[in-house]
């Protein structure tokens, strides 16, 4: 997310950045960022994994509570914790993002 100039400004006071981090805090995000069309790094490659094996299911499922639309991926949350397991802890994902209904003209 592209941050205006005072709030990258009270971030990078917040944080001790310097000017240059502060600048690039300012930057449009480059999205798209990974080199090739299926990923390489194993970790990436899961969630890549995840979409082609549940996608079809969780655009279902969306459809089915909400309509027809499409959840999005700007306003959005996301919550990452650690859940532990005897057998191995576990990575736990939420995310939240608003619902965008699909218009008609």
């Amino acid at each position: 997310m592209t941050l205006a100039r005072k709030q990258a400004e009270t971030v990078g006071k917040l944080l001790g950045l310097d000017k240059e981090a502060v600048a690039l805090l300012q930057g449009v995000p480059y999205k798209g960022s990974l080199p090739t069309a299926v990923p390489t790094d194993p970790l990436i490659y899961r969630f890549y994994e995840l979409v082609n094996v549940y996608g079809t299911t969780l655009k279902a499922l969306i459809h089915e509570e909400f309509g027809d639309g499409i959840m999005s991926a700007i306003d959005f949350s996301m919550d990452l914790q650690r859940e532990p397991d005897p057998e191995g802890d576990r990575v736990r994902i939420v995310m939240s993002g608003r619902f965008l209904p699909y218009k008609t003209c």
